[in-house]
C-alpha cells in the first residue's frame, strides 16, 4: 500500500447547530490536534446563507489538502458536493443526529476518535450520483421517508425522538404513490410506499434500506417498498434494522448505472437528507469513484 500524502493545510466547515456538543470547545480541540501534528487549520462556521458559495471561494483561493465537514448529513452533503471531481478529499467529523454516510464509511462516531483521522488515515475514492444536476453522495428518497424528512426540517425539534414522532403521524394517513422507473437493467411501473435511490447502505437511524450496497462499485440501487398491509409495518422495520429488508415480499431492488424516475404524483423528494424540488422527470446518473474521502486505516 502506497504511503498517503501528508495533510498539512486543512479547512474545517463547522455547523454550529449540529449535535449537542459545545462548538467552541470542539473548535479548540480541532486547533489543539492540528497544532500537535504541525497542521495548518482554517475554521469556517456555516450560517445558512450562501455557505456553498463562501466555501467554494475559500477552496479555490487556498490550496487545502483536505476539507473536513464537521456536522451532520447536511453538512457532509454541502461540503462533499463541492469536492466531487477534484483531487481534494472530504473528511468527516460526525456531529448530527443521523450521520448516515459516516457510519457507512466506518468513520468513528466519537469526536476524539474521528479527529485521529487528521494524522492516521487512508484516502479512497467513492461513487456519487447526480439527480437532475443535484449531487447525491448517500441516499435520496421519494415518497414517505422524504415527506418525513421535509416535516422534520420544517420543525424546530431535533433528534431521533422527534423524527420518530413525525414518522408515526405521517404513516397513519400516508397512501402509496404511482411511479414509473426506467433503468439500464430493468423497469418498474406501479405504486410504491417509498423509492430510495441508494449509493450507500443505511439511513442515519441505522435502518438499512440497501444492506448489500457498495460505495465504490460504479452502480447505485433503486430500492422500492411496495404497498403493504399495516400489520406488516413492524416486520418491515425489523428487517431494516437487521439487514434483511431484501427478504421481504414487499420490497424490490434494482441495481443500475442510470435511471429515469417519473414522479407522476409530484411526491416529495429529498437528497442526502435535504428536501429538493426536481420536477416530474428525474434523471439519475452514476459518477464512479468521483469523490475522494478520508477513512480509517483498515485493521
Amino acid at each position: 500500500m502506497k504511503e498517503e500524502k501528508k495533510l498539512r493545510n486543512l479547512l474545517f466547515v463547522v455547523n454550529p447547530i449540529a449535535g449537542d456538543i459545545d462548538k467552541e470547545e470542539l473548535e479548540d480541540e480541532i486547533k489543539t490536534t492540528c497544532a500537535e501534528h504541525q497542521l495548518n487549520c482554517t475554521l469556517y462556521r456555516t450560517t445558512g446563507k450562501n455557505d456553498a458559495g463562501e466555501i467554494k471561494k475559500r477552496i479555490e483561493q487556498d490550496n487545502y489538502d483536505a476539507v473536513f465537514a464537521v456536522g451532520g448529513d447536511g453538512t457532509v452533503s454541502l461540503v462533499g458536493a463541492l469536492l466531487i471531481g477534484t483531487q481534494t478529499p472530504l473528511g468527516i467529523i460526525p456531529l448530527g443526529s443521523g450521520n448516515g454516510l459516516s457510519k457507512d464509511l466506518g468513520i468513528p462516531q466519537d469526536t476524539e476518535e474521528a479527529l485521529q483521522l487528521l494524522h492516521e488515515h487512508v484516502v479512497r475514492n467513492i461513487d456519487t450520483i447526480d439527480l437532475n444536476g443535484h449531487p447525491s453522495i448517500h441516499l435520496s428518497d421519494l415518497g414517505f421517508n422524504a415527506l418525513v424528512v421535509k416535516r422534520f426540517c420544517e420543525g424546530d425539534k431535533r433528534g431521533p425522538g422527534a423524527y420518530a414522532w413525525i414518522a408515526l403521524q405521517e404513516y397513519i394517513q400516508y397512501e402509496p404513490k404511482f411511479y414509473r422507473i426506467e433503468t439500464d437493467t430493468e423497469n418498474f411501473e406501479g405504486e410504491a410506499f417509498m423509492v430510495t435511490i441508494a449509493n450507500a447502505n443505511a439511513f442515519g437511524s441505522n435502518a438499512a434500506i440497501n444492506p448489500s450496497g457498495i460505495l465504490n462499485d460504479g452502480r447505485f440501487e433503486i430500492c422500492l417498498i411496495e404497498p403493504f398491509p399495516k400489520a406488516a409495518a413492524p416486520v418491515l422495520l425489523y428487517r431494516m434494522y437487521t439487514d434483511n429488508i431484501d427478504g421481504s415480499i414487499y420490497t424490490r431492488r434494482i441495481s443500475c448505472r442510470r435511471a429515469t424516475v417519473y414522479n407522476v404524483d409530484h411526491e416529495v423528494v429529498h437528497i442526502d437528507g435535504e428536501p429538493a424540488e426536481l420536477g416530474e422527470e428525474i434523471k439519475v446518473t452514476m459518477h464512479a469513484k468521483s469523490l475522494k474521502v478520508i477513512l480509517p486505516i483498515p485493521e
